[in-house]
C-alpha cells in the first residue's frame, strides 16, 4: 500500500560513480541486500546522520571515516542494522570495511558503511564478506534502478530521482536514491539517502548542500515518530564533469542548489508516500509564527497525533482532533480567537471555534482525497515550515508487528 505512482526514473548516470549489487543472504536467501558505490579518486563527500544517541556502529564508523579520508567506496547493506551492537558491531562493521578495501586497493578509511534493518542483532560479516566480489564484480555506470532495489527493507517499492542541469555551459547530472518507511521521524528518519553528481564542489560548499538541503526534506518528514539509530544521508560529488569548481560564492551555487533540493524533496517525499501502510500522503503547513521552532512544534504536534492519522486513514472530516493538536503544541500565549486552520482551501476554525462557511460536505470532499494539505495560520509573525507526514492504518500495526517474523 502506497500513495501515487512510485514509478522509477529514467537514471541519467553520474560519471565517475559506479554501482554494484549483490546478494549475501542476510535476512532472505538470493534476495539482494548488498550494494556498493564506487566513487572516482577526488570524489568527495558530506553526510547527515541520526541524532539517536544510540547510533548505529555504522554511523559511527561512516562518521570517523569521512573525518579522516576522502571515501572511494560506499558499502551498504539490508537486514540488519548493526545497531545496540556495543563495541562488536563497531569491530564488525570495520571488519566489512577492510574486507572491502583490501578487494578494492584502499585503505579501510576510504569505504563507508552504511546498514538498515533489525536491530540489536550481530552483523553477519562472514555473509556480507562472501558477497563483496560479486557486488564489485558487478559495478557499472547506471545500475542505480537496481540499487534502490537493492536497499529495501519494508519498503513496498523503490524510490529515486534524476536530473540534468546545465551550469555555465557545462551539463551536470545528479541521481539519488533513498529508502524508508517506517521509524521515520527527523532527525533524521529510518532512512537512506544517497545522492550524487559529477559537478566539483568544493568541501566547504558541498558540507553546507548536504546540511542545509537534508534539513529542508528528509529532517521535515515523519512517518511515526520514532526516530532510528541508523539514519545516513550521503552528498557526493565525483569532479567528473568539465567545468570549473562550485565554491559558496560562485554563481553556478544557486542553480545547482536548486536541482539538488527537488531531488533532495523527491527522496524524502517518496518515503512518506510509501510510509509503512500508507494511504494518504499529508502537508502540513504552518504559516504567521514568530520563529521557526513554534511552527515546527504545531506542526509536527498535528502529524504525530495518532487521532488525526487514524481520522485521516478513515478520511474523517473530524477537525476537532486537529484543533486540539494545535492547542496543545505548547506555543505560549496563542491566541486562539485569532489562528485560522484549513483542510486544503477549505476553512475548519476561525475566531476560536467551527469557520461559518464551514460545512461537513466540503470538508469530507478534501478528506477523500489521497493528497490533503492542513494548513495552519498562527497570525503572530511571519515564519513558515512545512512537514510531510501519513496517515495511520491497520497495516502499519500489522507490519510492525510482523516485522522480526
Amino acid at each position: 500500500m502506497a500513495v501515487g505512482p512510485g514509478t522509477l526514473p529514467e537514471f541519467f548516470p553520474v560519471a565517475g560513480v559506479k554501482l554494484g549489487i549483490a546478494s549475501a543472504g542476510i535476512k532472505k536467501p538470493g534476495r539482494n541486500d548488498i550494494v556498493v558505490f564506487e566513487l572516482a579518486p577526488g570524489s568527495r563527500a558530506a553526510g547527515l546522520f541520526t541524532r539517536n544517541q544510540f547510533c548505529a556502529a555504522p554511523v559511527t564508523l561512516s562518521r570517523r571515516h569521512l573525518a579522516e579520508k576522502a571515501p572511494r567506496y560506499l558499502l551498504i547493506n539490508t537486514g540488519n542494522a548493526n545497531a545496540g551492537t556495543g563495541a562488536r558491531g563497531v569491530e564488525d562493521a570495520l571488519a566489512c570495511c577492510q574486507a572491502l578495501a583490501q578487494q578494492a586497493g584502499v585503505s579501510a578509511a576510504e569505504v563507508l558503511p552504511f546498514s538498515t534493518g533489525v536491530i540489536g542483532e550481530p552483523l553477519p560479516v562472514q555473509k556480507i564478506v562472501n558477497a563483496l566480489p560479486s557486488a564489485l564484480a558487478s559495478t557499472g555506470d547506471n545500475r542505480w534502478a537496481e540499487a534502490a532495489s537493492g536497499i529495501m527493507t519494508t519498503d513496498t517499492r523503490p524510490k529515486g530521482a534524476t536530473a540534468r542541469i546545465d551550469l555555465g555551459g557545462h551539463i551536470v547530472a545528479i541521481s539519488g536514491i533513498s529508502k524508508g518507511a517506517g521509524m521515520i521521524r527527523p532527525n533524521m528518519a529510518t532512512m537512506l539517502g544517497f545522492i550524487a553528481t559529477d559537478a566539483c564542489i568544493a568541501p566547504d560548499a558541498l558540507q553546507a548542500l548536504a546540511s542545509e538541503l537534508g534539513e529542508q526534506s528528509f529532517n521535515r518528514i515523519t512517518i511515526d515518530g520514532d526516530t532510528s539509530t541508523n539514519d545516513a544521508c550521503t552528498l557526493i560529488a565525483s569532479g567528473q564533469y568539465d567545468g570549473p569548481e562550485i565554491t559558496l560564492d560562485s554563481p553556478h551555487l544557486p542553480v545547482l542548489r536548486d536541482a539538488l533540493k527537488e531531488i533532495y524533496l523527491n527522496l524524502a517525499h517518496a518515503i512518506v508516500r510509501d510510509g509503512e501502510g500508507a494511504t494518504k500522503f499529508v502537508t502540513i503547513h504552518v504559516s504567521g509564527a514568530a520563529a521557526q521552532q513554534e511552527a515546527l512544534d504545531v506542526a509536527y504536534t498535528v502529524a504525530h497525533s495518532p487521532l488525526v492519522k487514524t481520522a485521516l486513514f478513515a478520511s474523517d472530516a473530524n477537525w476537532g482532533r486537529i484543533l486540539a493538536a494545535v492547542g496543545r503544541a505548547g506555543v505560549a500565549d496563542l491566541d486562539v480567537n485569532a489562528l485560522e486552520i484549513f483542510l486544503g482551501n477549505v476553512c475548519l476554525v476561525r475566531d476560536g471555534g467551527r469557520a461559518e462557511d464551514y460545512s461537513e460536505e466540503r470538508g469530507q470532499a478534501v478528506m477523500d482525497q489521497e493528497e490533503i494539505t492542513i494548513g495552519i495560520d498562527l497570525k503572530r509573525g511571519n515564519v513558515s515550515e512545512t512537514v510531510w507526514t501519513c496517515d495511520f492504518s491497520h497495516d502499519y500495526v500489522t507490519i510492525n508487528a510482523d516485522y522480526r517474523s
